[in-house]
């Protein structure tokens, strides 16, 4: 059965804590694997989560700070040694290409996988397949810096009650479905557009263009909050979001369910950014993440 998911690994920002990990983050898509960012202690806390090597088809880095990087050394020498049987493509911000060759050469192994190196330079689409489209935003943060989206292609749902009064039945259902129309009865006649689902990730940021061409229309946003609003300017000289700034991005866009992560150690009351997010305008679904969560993607209208 297909499953889409968010596995969260770590939540920590810069540092790990008692109670966070350093950044992980594993979307589950059909099935496909897409990890995100994974800092340091990556690998166990995919143990933890009963995630392996594997399960894993792309790597998306969104900048090269510690905290959302380290674990690529950890984790590509894992999916080397356990010998995933197919290809695993790695995106990440080309200008961090030294650092991206130092961690996956950090010590000696023996490579047996393929890793394609697909690095991110420029807004656009990284790559499409029957499940999705991947596209990538740049972000504003003190070093490059981009966010991912996934966008499933459009479909249709087919209307039974509208087949029925047109006598459709049987194989003529895929038949009109691959042609586009029977014995003169359009497509559109018998059943409704079903739009895409969408997904996106959203680190280290202020809030510019990136942030809402990445939340725009999204069924799942996952967003860093690392600041609480409070603290709105220290969040900006550090290239970073509020709670209040991440939830009034997420309102304005429409998104369905928001996962705030990303959170600063100086904060210990974590349901304050659930309340500055509220305060905000956010009414959709709303998760404040914590280590080896699991959020599913929301299911269609």
């Amino acid at each position: 059965m297909s499953v889409r998911e968010l596995v969260v690994l770590g939540t920590a920002s810069q540092v790990p804590t008692r109670h966070r990990n350093h950044n992980g983050y594993l979307l589950r898509w059909d099935g496909e694997g897409i990890l995100f960012d994974p800092g340091e202690g990556t690998q166990r806390q995919m143990l933890r989560a009963g995630a392996a090597a594997h399960d894993l088809n792309r790597i998306c880095v969104t900048h090269f700070h510690g905290d959302h990087s380290l674990g690529l050394a950890g984790v590509i020498q894992r999916i080397n040694l356990d010998q995933v049987p197919h290809e695993v493509t790695a995106h990440y911000p080309r200008s961090g290409q030294r650092f991206f060759e130092r961690l996956r050469y950090a010590t000696a192994y023996r490579e047996t996988v393929a890793l394609t190196e697909a690095p991110v330079g420029t807004d656009g689409v990284l790559a499409v397949t029957p499940a999705y489209t991947l596209d990538a935003r740049k972000l504003s943060h003190p070093v490059e810096s981009y966010g991912y989206r996934l966008t499933e292609p459009d479909g249709r749902r087919m209307l039974p009650e509208r087949l029925a009064v047109h006598g459709i039945k049987g194989p003529d259902v895929g038949r009109i479905q691959r042609e586009g129309s029977l014995n003169g009865v359009p497509l559109d006649e018998v059943s409704e557009l079903r739009r895409g689902q969408r997904f996106a990730f959203v680190m280290d940021t202020r809030l510019c263009e990136g942030v809402h061409a990445l939340a725009e229309g999204c069924d799942l946003l996952v967003v860093e909050s690392t600041f609480l609003d409070e603290d709105e300017t220290l969040a900006t000289d550090h290239g970073h979001l509020t709670a209040g700034q991440a939830a009034r991005a997420a309102r304005d866009a429409g998104v369905r369910h928001l996962v705030l992560t990303h959170f600063s150690q100086r904060y210990s009351d974590p349901e304050e950014f659930e309340r500055q997010a509220r305060a905000a305008g956010y009414e959709g679904e709303l998760t404040v993440a914590h280590d080896l969560l699991r959020v599913p993607v929301p299911k269609r209208r």
